[in-house]
């Protein structure tokens, strides 16, 4: 397998008041990975979780906790996230234009995995230059749905972004973000994303491990053979 599949179920479609047994059953299910949400209000109109809430959820497990951060000011974020506990640390091209680089060695060496995100109006050209830099990002996340909210439907035209990324870097970790689930799965597989972020989808369902098992087997599938 080139790439291996990576389910991350995302926490902010979990019961918040119960977050660590949510994160826990996720784990006891299959998943992989935890996807948390950290918005600002600010890059996006809605406010989420932060730090302290990655630091109480880390007493209660050993995840990989996924850390998309939907923030004006990354930078700032770095120090509080690894010392809360976050394994990955996501940012948003649009707001790391002039200090990438930077952002990205101050990331890994707080022991943290570097990823860069993309909106759904931002070219994938963008984040060429950080997966081919001197301290690379270590995995993409094409946005499938405009950040923000969780629920928004799935966004087939952001396809040809993953399918740029897969042809370019064979072994990136590629990740989609947004109404994935069931009916959408083997579009964002076939087309090349082995990182899968399912909200709704998952929490959602009467028996969220056979849709964390389904995602994983469509990423499986849609591997190439040689």
């Amino acid at each position: 397998m080139v790439v291996s599949p990576k389910i991350a179920p995302s926490m902010l479609s979990s019961d918040f008041a119960n977050l660590a047994a949510e994160a826990n059953r996720m784990i006891d299910l299959g998943a992989n990975w935890l996807h948390m949400d950290i918005m600002d209000g600010h890059f996006v109109p809605n406010l989420t979780i932060g730090a302290p809430v990655i630091e109480s959820l880390r007493k209660h497990t050993n995840a990989y906790l996924d850390c998309h951060l939907m923030v004006t000011n990354p930078m700032d974020y770095v120090e509080h996230m690894a010392k809360a506990g976050a394994s990955g640390f996501t940012f948003h091209v649009e707001v790391a234009k002039e200090n990438w680089q930077q952002l990205v060695e101050k990331i890994k060496s707080a022991g943290m995995r570097p990823a860069v995100a993309l909106k759904p109006g931002t070219p994938v050209e963008q984040v060429y230059p950080l997966v081919e830099g001197t301290t690379p990002v270590e995995m993409v996340l094409v946005m499938t749905v405009e950040p923000g909210f969780g629920g928004q439907k799935f966004m087939p035209n952001m396809m040809d972004k993953v399918r740029a990324l897969r042809h370019k870097y064979p072994t990136l970790d590629i990740q989609v973000d947004g109404g994935l689930g069931p009916s959408t799965i083997d579009t964002a597989a076939a087309a090349g994303a082995n990182c899968i972020v399912a909200g709704s989808s998952v929490f959602g369902a009467p028996e969220p491990g056979d849709v964390i098992s389904l995602l994983r087997t469509s990423v499986e599938k849609a591997q190439p053979t040689t």
